[in-house]
Order: structure tokens, then C-alpha cells, then sequence
């Protein structure tokens, strides 16, 4: 049977860290204003009717998906840069990068008929460690309430961190994710998870929004989803987040330099390379500079 979770105390952000940690998941309510809600919603309504149903046993037959969505509405910003969101993400993956990055910002619409989503680590997007290092985290903002009936996110509490290195299902039934529209469904990219079955006749909207450790190849490639000429609208942050800044040390340069540089109206035709190194490897590369010249 179908649990669903108790709501927050008076400091969520606190204590869904905490319970991230616990459980691997958590839910904060009322992080966002109906209205900015159901602007959002009215700004994707026709792409959501034009698109098409996606293919795949995995995304799902009687599904639709679709990003770029800082392109779409200026309201995916307020989700993508909450404050209490980007909190929590650094508290879980800043020890493990310099910095981090916007994975992904997908919309998605289960329609009726729509069956459970196969079980899922979106951790396994990297073939990297597992166990010890945390590489993204997810927020699934519902659009349309989500009930255990119309597909909302199943959840599998415990199953995060070290437990994820175990091959089996785990035995405890998964929680249905419920909650209104403005709240956010937090859960790391080692829980397992899935969208559940629509049983009823009417569409579950939501939007995910993910981040990943700085160093990554993201899901969404976001240069390509957000060029020069759309990131140049975007706040000096926003821009950083979709990858418009290096990772030291030197990752992500544009001729060696910070990829910001392509949101100038001045582009130099010839670009002198500038170090990006971390505190601790400049102070090495100093101290090898200065032994050279003794």
C-alpha cells in the first residue's frame, strides 16, 4: 500500500536536509506562490499540447517530455534559483565539485493509462564511483496536484548513498510523492525512484529540475539548449548555472578562458589563455615556479 509523507516543521529547509540524509527524499511545501505557479503552467500549455507523446518503454508511451525551458517562460527561473532549492544542493554536492551546474529543466506530462515508470538511480546517467559520491540532485515541482492516483513520483526511502549498491528491489512498497502544486520533491540521483501510473482521466503535470556536480557532462546540453545570444539575457547567476563559467581547474573554458566572455557584446578575435586553478593548486604551482628560479 502507498504511504505518503508527513509535512515539514517550521524550518523545512533544515529539516529536509536532514531528511535527505535520512531517507534520501524529501518534500518542502509551499516553496513557490500559486500565481507564479499558474503562470508557468499557462506559458507551457501549448508546448505541452504540441508536443508528442515520447517513445521508449522507459520515458514512457503515454508520456510527454520536453526542456529548454528558461527559453519557454520567464517563470522557470524562480524555481530553478530558489533560494531554499539551491541551499540544499550545496550543502550535498559541493563536496564533491567547485562548483555546480544545471542538469536539466524538463517538463513532463503522465497522461491517463500512462503505467509505473521502470525503477530508477538517475545517478547511473555517469559510470563513475558509486556509494560515496552524491553526482546530482532532483526537484520535481508538481504543475497539477499529485495523487497516488494520477501518477505521482514513487519514491523508495533508504535507498540512497551505500544502499543504492545493492542489485535488489527493496522489499518496503514505494511512497507516493503527494503534494500541491508550489511544493518541490527533493531526492538525491542515488535514491531510487519512478513516475507512477495515471489511473485516472486527467494529466499529471510536473517540471524536474536537477543539478550535477560542476565537473559533469550534463543530461540537458545546455549550450546548445541556451546559445550566447539567449544566455545573454539571463543574470550573471543563471548564466553561471547553465554553464556559462569554468569549473577549476580550466574545465569548460572558451580559449581558455571563462565562457562568460561569449555573453559580451565585445568578443576579442585572439584571447590570451588565464589560469582557473583552485587555491590549493595555485599555491603548488607557485611553489614549483619559485623553486625554478633559485
Amino acid at each position: 500500500m502507498l504511504a505518503t509523507t508527513k509535512p515539514l516543521g517550521a524550518d523545512p529547509s533544515a529539516q529536509g536536509l536532514a531528511q535527505l540524509r535520512e531517507e534520501g527524499w524529501c518534500i518542502l511545501r509551499d516553496l513557490i506562490p500559486p500565481v507564479v505557479m499558474r503562470s508557468l503552467t499557462a506559458d507551457l500549455r501549448q508546448v505541452f499540447e504540441v508536443t508528442p507523446f515520447c517513445e521508449g518503454d522507459f520515458y514512457g508511451a503515454r508520456t510527454k517530455r520536453f526542456g529548454r525551458l528558461l527559453k519557454r517562460s520567464p517563470h522557470a527561473a524562480t524555481l530553478i534559483q530558489s533560494p531554499q532549492i539551491l541551499a540544499l544542493v550545496e550543502q550535498v554536492l559541493l563536496p564533491w565539485c567547485d562548483m555546480i551546474q544545471l542538469n536539466l529543466a524538463q517538463a513532463i506530462a503522465i497522461h491517463p493509462g500512462a503505467p509505473v515508470q521502470f525503477p530508477h538511480r538517475d545517478q547511473d546517467m555517469w559510470q563513475g564511483v558509486k556509494g560515496e559520491v552524491e553526482y546530482l540532485l532532483n526537484v520535481m515541482w508538481p504543475l497539477t496536484r499529485f495523487t497516488a492516483e494520477n501518477g505521482a513520483t514513487l519514491i523508495y526511502p533508504g535507498t540512497h548513498g551505500a544502499e543504492a549498491l545493492h542489485p535488489d528491489m527493496p522489499a518496503d512498497a514505494p511512497i507516493a510523492a503527494e503534494c500541491d502544486p508550489g511544493a518541490a520533491i527533493v531526492f538525491l540521483g542515488s535514491t531510487l525512484h519512478g513516475g507512477g501510473s495515471n489511473r485516472t482521466n486527467e494529466v499529471r503535470d510536473a517540471i524536474v529540475v536537477s543539478y550535477c556536480l560542476g565537473w559533469l557532462k550534463p543530461y540537458e546540453n545546455q549550450w546548445l539548449a541556451y546559445p550566447p545570444e539567449i544566455a545573454r539575457t539571463f543574470s550573471p547567476d543563471l548564466a553561471g548555472l547553465v554553464g556559462y563559467r569554468q569549473h577549476r581547474p580550466n574545465l569548460g573554458n572558451y580559449e581558455g578562458v571563462c565562457p562568460s566572455i561569449l555573453l559580451r557584446d565585445d568578443v576579442p578575435a585572439h584571447i590570451a589563455a588565464v589560469d582557473a586553478l583552485r587555491p590549493d593548486q595555485r599555491a603548488v604551482v607557485a611553489e614549483h615556479r619559485a623553486a625554478q628560479s633559485i
